[in-house]
């Protein structure tokens, strides 16, 4: 009898079977379904009359991706009550959820022996796959390459290589910052900014003198490190318009400490945009529109971070596992804090 090739009539297509026919690997007809920005147009174009011919509609890839299996992930924190984990767990969520996959939300607290009691939970509950999402930028050690499922970190990388790890691009925000003032004409630029034990602090001071750099310029003074704070925002500015009373802006590492900076730059007389331009980073809205001025803030684009790790999860699933670091672009936020110099 002549062996049938190609997926039975009873049987619903799956991805393997649209990509086979559109002659592209799994990940590249996962991609091409999700609206990926990495494939070409006349792949996707094959890849979608592919599963229009197989009757596969977009709609069914986490099901393709997840045939035979138990349609769930797991989706493991260190900080659910941060407000850097929520949106990334918030842009998972969305993508599972467009797929029809079951979540299971764990919160590790920061402590390692609960974040293994709730790995042992998870995959006792036969999950398909994890997602594990950090409370900060540096990295974070593995959950090892034993585990039986695929695993890929968002937020905090992983420092196993072979590991796939989704962050924000900090050096590139830095980078992005600095250019936004220099386009409104400011050239005595300062930095104040956070703890310099995080990588997102060093990060980003590294993008912005980079970017100053490239431009033939340096920062008013050294970039000033301290707290996450606006307290920390008041006294860093206080001490730098006494060293740099000629400064035209100001870029902080975190919008609480932009309104601390906001407050003494109100207080000394100087007129926010018009003397001194000031910028925050993570554009936390509800800080951003009380300031006065509103602020321009860098936004780290994390409920993109949480549906890039759910879709990279996907393709793992479906045994394309990728691996290293991938970082993602940021944004720039512009409010009425920055303007151009008349």
């Amino acid at each position: 009898m002549a062996q049938a090739h190609g997926p039975s009539r009873s049987a619903p297509a799956t991805l393997s079977d649209v990509a086979r026919l559109a002659g592209v690997s799994i990940a590249t007809a996962s991609k091409a379904l999700n609206g990926r920005d990495q494939v070409r147009a006349e792949t996707r174009q094959r890849v979608i009359e592919a599963a229009a011919r197989l009757s596969f509609r977009p709609n069914q890839v986490a099901r393709g991706l997840l045939a035979g299996r138990t349609g769930t992930v797991g989706l493991l924190t260190s900080d659910l009550e941060g407000r850097f984990s929520i949106p990334i767990l918030m842009g998972a969520e969305d993508a599972f959820g467009a797929g029809e996959v079951a979540v299971f939300l764990c919160d590790a607290r920061g402590d390692t022996i609960r974040e293994q009691h709730h790995v042992r939970a998870l995959l006792g509950r036969r999950v398909d796959g994890l997602i594990v999402v950090g409370s900060r930028t540096d990295p974070r050690r593995s959950l090892g390459r034993e585990l039986p499922v695929p695993v890929v970190y968002a937020y905090a990388p992983s420092e196993d290589p072979e590991d796939l790890s989704i962050v924000p691009d900090n050096v590139g925000a830095g980078r992005m910052a600095v250019d936004h003032l220099l386009a409104c004409g400011r050239t005595r630029i300062a930095h104040i900014t956070g703890d310099p034990g995080y990588a997102a602090a060093r990060d980003r001071a590294e993008g912005a003198r980079a970017a100053l750099a490239d431009a033939g310029l340096s920062l008013a003074g050294e970039p000033r490190f301290g707290a996450w704070s606006e307290g920390w925002g008041r006294a860093a500015t206080a001490l730098l318009l006494d060293r740099h009373p000629d400064v035209d802006a100001v870029l902080c590492g975190s919008d609480q400490i932009a309104r601390g900076a906001l407050d003494v730059l109100r207080e000394r007389g100087h007129r926010v945009p018009e003397d001194v331009a000031v910028m925050g980073f993570d554009n936390w809205q509800v800080l951003t529109s009380a300031c006065r001025p509103p602020l321009t803030s860098v936004d780290m684009n994390l409920e993109e971070v949480g549906r890039a790790a759910a879709r990279a999860l996907f393709t793992a699933i479906a045994g394309d596992h990728g691996r290293g670091v991938e970082t993602l672009p940021c944004r720039v936020v512009v409010r009425g804090s920055t303007a151009p110099l008349s």
